[in-house]
């Protein structure tokens, strides 16, 4: 793994490009209805069922990291907007729009607005995006 000699955050690539941040996760969460942070705390925890990951609050989200990015939430108010990268596409009602980059890179954006969302199948797309950050997917 790389470190950025500036900020030192750890990538996957050599000279990963990257704005480096000296934001606080607090920050993200000021003047926001405690709703938000509640919300975060849930997604976070469904997260870590998964294992180890580092939290890295950016200027303009939080991303989610295990040995590459898999996942990125903007707070909102009240609510969380979101991104889990995955092998795959998965057209499912949870999942807002996905992009494509790649064969193997699809961005799906969601919502989150209540932490029942996380169970079932979007917290199962939680678990799939995780494994993409260990890069576990390039097992198959």
């Amino acid at each position: 793994m790389w470190a950025c000699p500036k900020c030192r955050r750890r990538f996957a690539n050599t000279n990963q490009t990257h704005t480096c941040s000296n934001t606080t996760l607090g920050a993200h969460f000021e003047g926001r209805p405690p709703q938000s942070r509640s919300l975060f705390d849930a997604f976070l925890r469904v997260v870590q069922s998964h294992g180890p990951v580092i939290v890295l609050p950016e200027k303009t989200r939080i991303a989610f990291q295990v040995r590459m990015s898999f996942a990125a939430i903007m707070v909102r108010n009240g609510y969380l907007r979101g991104h889990l990268v995955l092998a795959e596409r998965h057209e499912r009602p949870c999942v807002l729009k996905v992009e494509t980059f790649s064969p193997r890179n699809h961005v799906h954006h969601f919502e989150l607005r209540d932490a029942a969302q996380l169970r079932g199948e979007f917290g199962a797309l939680i678990g799939r995006a995780y494994r993409v950050g260990c890069q576990a997917h390039l097992d198959r």
